[in-house]
């Protein structure tokens, strides 16, 4: 994605130009704080959510910091079924088999076979 600058000429220290590069900041959006049941709301704008890819029904986490509150997407969560999906109890040693040399069996950990 490409931002436009803005160019700023500052001061001529020892007869050079100091040329800056800012970026041009589209205003920030204003919306207002709602109500939803007993909790606040905030609607997100199309621009903002077409922008991030926010889809309605998404998770999202939110962070109150000092003087801001930020939103960013949830990561996501996963049950040791949808972890484990796919492959049997069986496959999934036969794949780790060795992987791990945890050295010879000490004290309790030393069973016969």
């Amino acid at each position: 994605m490409r931002i436009p600058c803005i160019i700023s000429a500052l001061g001529f220290h020892l007869g050079y130009t100091l040329i800056i590069l800012q970026p041009t900041v589209k205003p920030m959006n204003h919306v207002t704080v709602g109500r939803w049941g007993k909790n606040l709301a905030v609607r997100v704008p199309q621009d903002i959510a077409s922008l991030t890819g926010l889809r309605e029904g998404e998770r999202v986490e939110i962070e109150a910091l000092e003087d801001s509150i930020v939103i960013r997407r949830a990561q996501p969560h996963f049950t040791l079924e949808e972890l484990f999906a796919g492959k049997s109890a069986a496959e999934w040693r036969a794949l780790y088999e060795g992987a791990y040399d945890w050295g010879d069996d000490v004290g309790r950990e030393i069973v016969d076979t």
